[in-house]
């Protein structure tokens, strides 16, 4: 890519929420872009963002976000990309309008994951579906990310993939309550309990695994045609969605070739020596009683995902463990990290 002269301004939708805090704070001292617009409701335009926001996050308001003046989400900001961490609710409107009137949208939401020439990205395991932006026919471009619990999932799948082909997956999902945003879930709800049901999370899993693991054929995705099925449930745990995955291969594996396959695996985005690509993405722990969401959640700056527990299955012909930080690797910091694979492709210009 060719060098940066000055940072890209970028503005951010939904800046209050959960989604949008955590983009503030990951954004704060990012290398390529620099934040220059907040959007949010009609309740909180007008208002200086520390005023706005009900800041929840472990570090403290960056000074120069929270003297900035919070706007509308309307397609006049000041900048050319814009990462949305809007509700779904009012997410897919505003996102076309930006996209409209010539911006780049980094999506978290799940609007538009699904439209055929909307990338549903995650560049350490398909970052040719990028391509796909070149059949929008709007001025400017969407981009997604999966959903959080996804997110970790594909990227232990996809190096398998490659290597044996997957036959079929079993999932289990035990979910941080960051996942459910701001306020989240009620704290009678989940001391000392587990819910063994989050709205659409099986369905979002399962159809969504199989777009990221598809081929691309004529500038068009060719889904996987894996079997999956997911079962989703929240625990009492802030941050780190762990899944239980049963798996059974089209090839013969070996365990050993099964971790080599992890240890090794690369990807565009490490290649790139892009900013928040982990190095490596994908750790594997040999210790049955790793990972774990407190230990490991932040490695690789909560960009990587951990395994462990890989062993043989009666039913299928392995299960193992997987850990990945939602908020960051699952949201905001996945998002990112799509705004910079577009940028070092020169899908971005000045």
């Amino acid at each position: 890519m060719k060098q940066l002269k000055d940072k890209i301004p970028v503005g951010i939708l939904g800046a209050t929420g959960s989604v949008g805090q955590k983009f503030i704070e990951l954004l704060q001292d990012h290398p390529w872009f620099k934040i220059t617009a907040l959007g949010a409701s009609e309740r909180s335009a007008g208002k200086l963002y520390k005023h706005a926001a009900n800041w929840f996050q472990q570090t403290a308001i960056p000074a120069r976000i929270a003297n900035m003046v919070v706007s509308e989400c309307e397609p006049n900001l000041p900048c050319k990309i814009v990462f949305s961490g809007l509700d779904a609710a009012v997410a897919g409107s505003i996102e076309e309008s930006f996209a409209e009137a010539g911006y780049i949208v980094i999506s978290n939401a799940k609007n538009h994951r699904m439209s055929e020439d909307v990338p549903l990205l995650v560049p350490d395991v398909n970052p040719d579906h990028l391509s796909l932006i070149e059949k929008q026919k709007t001025k400017g471009k969407i981009v997604t990310n999966p959903n959080c619990s996804t997110t970790g999932l594909v990227m232990a799948l996809k190096p398998l993939d490659d290597a044996f082909g997957i036959d079929k997956v079993s999932v289990v999902t035990m979910q941080a309550l960051s996942g459910a945003g701001y306020p989240g879930v009620s704290s009678l709800d989940i001391i000392d309990n587990m819910i063994p049901y989050i709205g659409g999370e099986e369905d979002k899993m399962q159809i969504e695994t199989l777009k990221i693991l598809g081929k691309l054929k004529d500038n068009k995705v060719d889904f996987s045609n894996l079997t999956l099925s997911a079962q989703c449930n929240r625990v009492p745990v802030m941050n780190g969605h762990m899944e239980s995955v049963n798996i059974s291969f089209k090839k013969s594996a070996k365990k050993e070739d099964i971790i080599k396959v992890w240890e090794e695996y690369r990807s565009e985005p490490q290649e790139l020596n892009l900013p928040f690509a982990p190095q490596p993405p994908i750790y594997y722990f040999d210790d049955p009683r790793y990972p774990q969401p407190r230990l490991h959640r932040d490695l690789g700056k909560g960009m990587a995902v951990s395994i462990g527990r890989l062993r043989e299955c009666t039913i299928l012909d392995y299960k193992f463990t997987v850990l990945s930080h939602n908020t960051v690797r699952g949201a905001a910091g996945g998002a990112i990290l799509n705004a910079e694979l577009l940028v070092a492709k020169g899908y971005y210009e000045d």
